[in-house]
C-alpha cells in the first residue's frame, strides 16, 4: 500500500484535496485527518470515506468559493470514490473543547456538489474517532489538539439517538432498496455498542459483537446484514427482512431501556 488507504485512487483524490486545502488556506491550515471507517478498521469499498480538514479559520471569501469551486467539480468526474468522499472544514479551536460539539461547520455528503454549514462532523462519534484513531494525511497528531470525548459523552449521544433512530433513516433513506435495510441494522449495532461500551468501532465489528451480546434469535439476521454487504444497494430487499430489521431496532431500544 503506497497511501493512507488500500485504494489507489481514493489515495488520489485525498492528496489533491490536501494539496487544494494548502494552497487555499495557506498558514491557517492545520491538518487533515481520516475519521469514519477509514480510521476505526475494516473499511472496504462499500465504505465512504470520512475526512476532516482543520483550520484556525472557518472558510470565508475568497477560501469559501475556492472550496465551493472544487466540490461544484469534484463528485462529477468518472470513478467510484469521486462519488463517496464525505467531509467537513472543521475549527482547530473547537476541538479542542467539548462544549463546541454541535457547532456547524462547512460540510460536504458524499455525492454532493454544494456545500452547507452543518454540525454532521462535530458530534461524538467524530470527535471519539479523530482523538483515539484519526489517520494524520498532514499536521500534528489529533491527540496533541483534540479534546478526549468521555464515554460519558459517547453514551449519552446514543441514548438520545437511539429512540429516534429508525424515523430519522426513513426520512432520507427509501425502504425500497437493500441498502437501506442493512444500514438500519448495521447502524443500530453501532449505536447500542457505543451505548454500552462507551466506544465507537466499524459496522462489521458492530454486528460481529452484536451477534454475541444479544439474543440468538437475532443471529440469522446479522449475518445476513454482515454477509449482503458486498451486495448491489439498489436490489430490492429480501423477503421479510424490513420487517426483521424493524423488529430489531425495537427489540434494541427495549433492551437499552432495560427491558
Amino acid at each position: 500500500m503506497t497511501g493512507p488507504t488500500p485504494y489507489a485512487e481514493l489515495n488520489r483524490l485525498l492528496a489533491e484535496i490536501a494539496s487544494h486545502s494548502r494552497a487555499t488556506f495557506g498558514p491557517d491550515l492545520v491538518g487533515m485527518y481520516l475519521v469514519g471507517s477509514f480510521a476505526t478498521g475494516d473499511a472496504d469499498e462499500q465504505s465512504d470515506c470520512d475526512f476532516l480538514v482543520v483550520l484556525r479559520e472557518l472558510p470565508s471569501g475568497a477560501a469559501e468559493q475556492a472550496v465551493r469551486d472544487l466540490w461544484a467539480e469534484l463528485p462529477r468526474r468518472e470513478g467510484k470514490w469521486t462519488h463517496d468522499l464525505e467531509g467537513s472544514y472543521a475549527l482547530f479551536s473547537d476541538l479542542a473543547d467539548n462544549a463546541t460539539i454541535g457547532r456547524p461547520w462547512f460540510y460536504v455528503d458524499h455525492g454532493h456538489t454544494e456545500l452547507s454549514w452543518d454540525e454532521h462532523c462535530n458530534r461524538e462519534v467524530v470527535r471519539w474517532t479523530l482523538h483515539e484513531h484519526g489517520v494524520t494525511l498532514s499536521g500534528p497528531d489529533p491527540r496533541e489538539f483534540t479534546a478526549p470525548v468521555p464515554a460519558e459523552l459517547v453514551r449519552d449521544r446514543m441514548r438520545r439517538d437511539l429512540p429516534t433512530l429508525l424515523p430519522d433513516i426513513l426520512s432520507w433513506a427509501p425502504t425500497e432498496v437493500a441498502w437501506t435495510q442493512r444500514y438500519v441494522v448495521a447502524t443500530c449495532s453501532r449505536v447500542l455498542y457505543s451505548l454500552v461500551t462507551g466506544e465507537v468501532t466499524s459496522k462489521r465489528r458492530a454486528l460481529e459483537w452484536a451477534m454475541a451480546a444479544l439474543e440468538p434469535r437475532w443471529r440469522p439476521l446479522l449475518e445476513q446484514v454482515r454477509d449482503d454487504r458486498a451486495l448491489s444497494w439498489n436490489d430490492p430487499p429480501r423477503p421479510g427482512s424490513l420487517e426483521e430489521a424493524f423488529a430489531f431496532v425495537a427489540r434494541c431500544q427495549e433492551w437499552a431501556a432495560g427491558g
